[in-house]
């Protein structure tokens, strides 16, 4: 059901909820927001509703487990599909198989809204949305109904496959193969990173049915429960803890042909058409992150005290706490342009989504790395927020092309008549 329809499901908090902590989210504070970084500025009265569902969800479903997710490594599935009800599920997913049908730009704003909760399972949900989203528009009428309803209602969860152990950046070289024998791809090979890998049900695999190069790769979904199909290990990581990591692992794994996306030789842009949304995606999970962190940085300094006066107080705190507001709106402002010339599909969209995820990935981590300065030794400790803002997103100047890449498009694209 499209997220328009579900407005009136959860109460209106009105404000921004602040949230600092003691003991892990133990009090809540509900301030205002200045208006200078207020993220609702420049949207229409339709987007302002869908943010306040989602800053609303967020304050109440998922920063008061946040913590509890990372350190336990939780992943919250029952919540999942709470934000699912809410038409999170399948944001960019046209409505006629369950999805919301909204654009691009509604989907920036709803992800930093729910990124103030949790950034890693917002992370997910987006990876989540992309797979659906690629399934909805490359799939088959039978593939569509087949998997987007239940990808809508998270009732099934999925993960996309494109990284291997030896070709991460250089996704064009990668070496699962897919061997056509009757009616059937046979798959081999394996895949690194995967979000969600063990625990989710649709994996959507970028594999080689022909030669090298990126001509040769095709896309194939692949259900859990497959003959052939296992995983790694779940991996240990610094942050993104409330969603599993693992190796997917192909072994003579049959697909029927009928889950093929698209034509084959297809599969490579199908990967790189999806990956322009979740750079954006990504980006917008580093907005949230960044907004948390610049009213915890502002709560902070009013109440905490040295030499005799409120660290708000200090000039030199003052001055970072302005340049980390005006980063935050620099990015915001990059991220939704990007997200707009993607719903348009602008000739420009491929490299500002590149210069969006680079640019806000990097100023988002900043501007979180230096709120943890200001917290001083408290900001080092897992009983305060911060910190984990900071490890969540340190990854994403890494996944969805690392920003070594995003520089290497933006630079093609400037060097090319």
């Amino acid at each position: 059901m499209a997220l328009a329809g579900k407005l009136s499901q959860l109460p209106r908090l009105g404000s921004y909820v602040g949230r600092s902590r003691s003991l892990i989210f133990n009090r809540i504070q509900r301030r205002g927001i200045a208006a200078c970084i207020d993220p609702s500025t420049g949207l229409t009265d339709e987007q302002k509703e869908f943010q306040r569902v989602a800053f609303d969800f967020a304050a109440n479903e998922m920063a008061p487990h946040m913590a509890e997710w990372d350190q336990k490594e939780i992943f919250p599935v029952e919540t999942m599909r709470k934000a699912a009800a809410l038409g999170f599920g399948g944001i960019y997913v046209q409505p006629d198989v369950g999805g919301s049908g909204l654009s691009r730009l509604d989907t920036s704003v709803i992800f930093e809204a729910l990124s103030t909760g949790c950034v890693s399972t917002t992370a997910y949900i987006s990876i989540h949305n992309m797979c659906a989203w690629m399934i909805d528009t490359f799939g088959s009428p039978e593939q569509r109904e087949t998997y987007c309803p239940d990808l809508c209602t998270m009732e099934r969860f999925a993960s996309y496959c494109l990284t291997e152990p030896g070709s991460g950046s250089d996704a064009a070289s990668l070496l699962t193969n897919a061997q056509l024998k009757g009616d059937h791809y046979v798959l081999n090979g394996s895949k690194a990173f995967i979000s969600g890998g063990g625990d989710t049900d649709v994996y959507v695999v970028m594999c080689r049915t022909g030669g090298k190069g990126a001509k040769g790769i095709s896309c194939l979904v692949v259900e859990k429960g497959t003959p052939g199909l296992s995983f790694g290990k779940k991996e240990k990581k610094v942050g993104w803890n409330s969603q599993p990591t693992r190796a997917v692992i192909f072994e003579d794994c049959a697909v029927p042909v009928t889950n093929r996306l698209g034509q084959e030789g297809q599969g490579f842009n199908i990967a790189m058409k999806g990956l322009n949304g979740g750079r954006i995606n990504i980006a917008s999970c580093s907005l949230g992150a960044a907004h948390a962190c610049v009213q915890l940085a502002r709560d902070h300094l009013t109440v905490r005290k040295q030499f005799g006066e409120a660290l708000s107080n200090n000039q030199f705190l003052q001055f970072k706490l302005a340049e980390m507001a005006t980063r935050l709106v620099a990015s915001r402002l990059m991220v939704r342009e990007a997200a707009v010339a993607l719903q348009e599909n602008r000739p420009d969209a491929v490299a500002l989504c590149s210069m969006a995820k680079l640019f806000a990935t990097d100023e988002c981590f900043q501007i979180c790395n230096q709120a943890l300065q200001m917290h001083g030794g408290y900001g080092y400790l897992k009983d305060y927020a911060v910190q984990q803002f900071v490890r969540d997103i340190r990854v994403h100047q890494i996944l969805e092309g690392t920003n070594e890449v995003m520089r290497m498009i933006i630079a093609r694209n400037l060097l090319t008549d």
